[in-house]
């Protein structure tokens, strides 16, 4: 069964199998009693369903297609896909014969999605173990998204639902299908942040990376903030320790790395993302500088056992640190010039010549860039967070001379 996300879940609905027979005008070439016999033995099943695929893919297919949906075709192809028994190969011929007939219209995808073709759908791609199965069902998802008003957001819930699948492949055909379903809803369902930002937990590259994609285009809706505030949040995680455990595990710094490898490599990710976002939107750079995006960043920078986190973090910052005059003063200050100048000399390979002193600093670092935008005020905010020190005195200049000569006065 999927897992399930917050809000997001699939009703339980026990399909009865289906009698299907084969319409009267195709009983000269299929007879009908073998179609029910192999349908749930599996016996010849494949060529069966290639051979009925022909008629309905046929000039003159409409009449057959009418007749396949009257004899509970659709169902029929719908419990294959659940049946444990039945062959990769039988499964993969049940979608694309879904696809024909989703493809013939509108009132079919409705068809489909009202006999909880979606959550067959959706648990085949999950439990698929052949790549060529459940690029398939994305396939036919995909479809089912499209032209489809009165279910799609049955479809968009259902691949939300498929993120905290096991399969690293339906992730990643999820994630893909996600950016356009998204587009086509237009709204966002709560969840999504949460489950989209699971994800990053991934050791699979192709994952991180689709993930990463949705992320650029969630922040255009609603859930912008809540997307950033956990990305940010994300930077520190809590790491938890199981006292439980044996002791001949306890003396094995190795297999307590492993345990928290997955919220290491969240952390790294997290990184990356924010400094995706940030180049590509100087916006979303300076609202999270409001979220203490600066002090985290530099945290993760001292997380000595996990690289990837640090190198991450390091490149992330050094673009904050060149956007912003501002940052740069308060990690100068807080690095100490040393340190300092070793981050600016090669951001990328800092984690593997800083000592653990350093490390140390990095990590308890008390950066609060925050407090220095609210203390200088919020009128002229968006503008000093691109002045240095001295700058800003000159715009105070400009801005209130007649501040400057009370003062004189």
């Amino acid at each position: 069964m999927l897992a399930k996300s917050q809000g997001v879940t699939f009703s339980t609905v026990s399909l009865k199998p289906t009698k299907a027979r084969l319409p009267l005008s195709w009983s000269r070439s299929f007879p009908r009693e073998p179609a029910c016999s192999c349908y749930m033995t599996g016996s010849c099943l494949e060529k069966l369903l290639r051979a009925i695929g022909i008629f309905l893919s046929s000039v003159n297919s409409n009449r057959y297609l009418i007749e396949f949906l009257e004899v509970g075709g659709v169902l029929t192809l719908l419990e294959i896909l659940g049946l444990e028994k039945i062959k990769e190969e039988d499964k993969k011929e049940s979608i694309k014969l879904l696809q024909v007939i989703a493809n013939s219209g509108r009132k079919y995808k409705e068809l489909i999605c009202e006999n909880y073709g979606v959550r067959s759908i959706a648990e085949c791609l999950a439990k698929s173990k052949s790549e060529e199965t459940q690029e398939e069902a994305q396939v036919l998802l995909d479809s089912l998204v499209h032209g489809n008003p009165k279910y799609q957001n049955q479809v968009y819930k259902g691949l939300i639902a498929l993120l905290p699948s096991a399969s690293p492949k339906a992730q990643q055909l999820s994630l893909q299908t996600l950016r356009t379903a998204q587009s086509i809803v237009g709204t966002t369902h709560p969840s999504i942040v949460d489950c989209v930002l699971n994800v990053l937990c991934t050791m699979h590259l192709e994952v991180q990376y689709e993930a990463i994609e949705l992320i650029k285009d969630l922040v255009n809706y609603e859930v912008c903030t809540a997307l950033l505030q956990g990305l940010v949040h994300l930077l520190i995680p809590s790491v938890k320790t199981n006292k439980l455990q044996p002791k001949i595990l306890n003396d094995s710094t190795v297999l307590q790395h492993t345990a928290n490898l997955p919220v290491f490599l969240q952390q790294a990710a997290a990184a990356k993302a924010i400094g995706v976002l940030a180049r590509a939107n100087t916006s979303l750079a300076e609202e999270m500088l409001h979220l203490r995006v600066v002090h985290s960043l530099m945290a993760a920078m001292g997380n000595t056992d996990h690289s990837n986190s640090q190198r991450q973090a390091s490149l992330t910052l050094e673009y904050f640190v060149q956007l912003f005059p501002l940052v740069e003063e308060h990690v100068r200050r807080s690095m100490g010039q040393k340190l300092y100048e070793l981050f600016l000399n090669n951001p990328e390979d800092l984690y593997m010549k800083i000592d653990s002193i350093q490390a140390d600093i990095l990590a308890a670092n008390k950066v609060n860039v925050t407090k220095a935008l609210h203390f200088s005020g919020l009128s002229f905010s968006g503008r000093r967070l691109y002045l240095g020190l001295h700058d800003q005195e000159q715009l105070d200049h400009f801005t209130h001379p007649q501040a400057d000569i009370e003062k004189k006065e």
